[in-house]
């Protein structure tokens, strides 16, 4: 994807940054994830995507194990997903528009759960998914391609941990997650008319309820 169609972002956020290519193979309905700067490499991740029950497979290649899935629903607008065995949700916090929450331990300092932050801005060509930290600095970005066929966006992880590799698997999960629930939305009346029935009180309690769990998971 063209480096101009995404939104600018903060000088620093951009000083350590990872970049990886999303191309679509409609013939198998799957995504291939891969280094930019490695075109020839084989790719890190396969995305497998299941047009009957919305559900997403991420696999990596190296060993073919599964590191996640996505599940997008007819009428919820707050997509669930799995990484690495841990259940989470992406919860929607504004109605009829991009903003979306889901717990992190990966980008914790202390191992506790933080809330991570995803908004979104949309261009003629572009339509940028941003992820931000509790400290509302920019972690991650996703820039989706409105007008590709194959090669449908680029994935951008920013800041200290832009290398590492669990924050890599998190991003991928959570981000393509999002997207694939968004391109879903805007042709889906029922996910607009779950859009203005968002409750607030039970975001709350389905985020108290995440916390608890990766808490626990902490534990055992």
């Amino acid at each position: 994807m063209d480096e101009t169609l995404a939104t600018p972002l903060p000088h620093d956020s951009t000083s350590q940054s990872r970049s990886l290519a999303v191309d679509f193979t409609w013939r198998k309905l799957k995504a291939l994830i891969t280094e930019t700067n490695k075109p020839n490499a084989s790719p890190l991740y396969t995305v497998d995507c299941n047009l009957i029950t919305n559900n997403l497979t991420f696999k990596s290649t190296a060993d073919d194990r599964v590191v996640g899935t996505g599940s997008v629903h007819a009428f919820s607008i707050s997509p669930d997903y799995q990484l690495h065995g841990v259940q989470g949700t992406l919860k929607a916090q504004r109605r009829l528009h991009t903003v979306y929450t889901h717990q992190s331990t990966t980008f914790s300092d202390t191992g506790a759960p933080v809330k991570m932050t995803w908004t979104s801005s949309c261009g003629f060509k572009a339509w940028d998914f941003v992820c931000v930290d509790e400290n509302q600095e920019p972690v991650a970005r996703f820039s989706a391609n409105m007008w590709a066929v194959k090669k449908v966006g680029k994935i951008e992880m920013l800041g200290p941990k832009a290398f590492d590799d669990a924050a890599r698997d998190e991003i991928v999960v959570v981000g393509f997650t999002l997207y694939y629930c968004w391109l879903l939305r805007v042709n889906n009346p029922l996910n607009l008319l779950g859009s203005a029935f968002l409750s607030k009180e039970k975001i709350d309690k389905d985020e108290s309820r995440q916390v608890e769990q990766r808490q626990a998971k902490l534990i055992d």
